[in-house]
């Protein structure tokens, strides 16, 4: 029986890093690693939608995993993001994760082509029965991957023992109520509502712009802890501004991200295309959002 007690507070989902010419750094995944680590975030999210997974190759996602591993080694919970647009890759990155020693593996369903719930249902399984040692955690995502997650399907996952979550990014908080509901444990997707996630009972967040400002969400937690709530209220107000602000760029969220984390010394890289970098004119956006994350991080902790 898994301990449902250590996935909680704040996971930020681990971004890709990239060298000078667009490979997958290992020393800049180490890094990170030890400075999301270092700030006390409870969990790392790896390979997900921040770490660009639909970009990366099969044998790149493996390097991402290991590295950060071998950086972590048991300090935090970490969720592998596992699953690719067929069966048999997202199975081999699954018993990969396993045998690394992951505390869950997590998968978005089958995007492109729209599958019946039974075709979902098997895809998942399949995926989950190549790490039967370890937790699964069903993705669930709708305005990205194009299906949503409904009661039945739930209920038809349910009958694996391993399954115990949901990473829910869909907007409506009351989804996070049908699937506790319904037994598991869910996780907070979107960044902009983590208050409101917790309230409707979500054990964690898992948050793509976390990485960047982990103070002020750990601090959210900190407060909700104690039932404070109208601080808790306040910094979340100042995290939506600051997402706000890190959108209108032309670049890229996640590249506006990662320039931000290079100001601290961490480096990451750009973003992999398709997805637009930087332009010169995004530099402004940048300074701004780094001064807004730091006068929250002053003002509140």
């Amino acid at each position: 029986m898994s301990d449902l007690k250590k996935y909680q507070g704040v996971i930020p989902a681990f971004y890709a890093c990239y060298d000078e010419a667009g490979n997958i750094s290992p020393e800049g995944v180490r890094a990170l690693t030890r400075h999301l680590i270092g700030k006390g975030v409870n969990g790392l999210y790896v390979g997900g939608s921040s770490g660009e997974c639909i970009y990366h190759s099969v044998a790149e996602r493996k390097l991402v995993l290991e590295n950060v591993m071998a950086e972590a080694k048991g300090k935090v919970v970490i969720i592998a993001h596992v699953a690719c647009n067929n069966t048999a890759d997202s199975c081999e990155l699954a018993a990969h994760a396993e045998s690394l020693g992951v505390d869950a593996i997590a998968a978005i369903p089958p995007i492109y082509f729209h599958l019946p719930e039974y075709g979902i249902a098997q895809y998942w399984n399949d995926i989950s029965a190549a790490a039967p040692n370890t937790d699964f955690i069903i993705y669930n995502i709708p305005q990205l991957a194009g299906v949503a997650l409904t009661p039945s399907l739930l209920a038809e996952m349910k009958k694996n023992p391993r399954v115990i979550g949901v990473k829910n990014s869909s907007m409506p908080v009351q989804d996070i109520q049908m699937w506790r509901d319904a037994g598991v444990i869910v996780f907070n997707g979107p960044d902009e509502q983590y208050i409101s996630g917790l309230a409707m009972g979500a054990c964690a967040g898992i948050g793509g712009t976390y990485a960047v400002m982990p103070e002020l969400f750990l601090k959210i937690y900190d407060h909700f802890q104690k039932g404070e709530m109208e601080p808790a209220r306040q910094i979340q107000n100042d995290i939506d501004r600051i997402i706000y602000k890190m959108c209108s760029a032309h670049g890229n969220l996640y590249a506006v991200m990662k320039a931000i984390l290079a100001k601290s010394g961490v480096v990451c890289g750009s973003v992999r295309k398709p997805m637009p970098g930087l332009i010169d004119s995004d530099a402004a956006v940048v300074d701004e959002a780094a001064a807004m994350i730091a006068d929250a991080i002053a003002k509140y902790c």
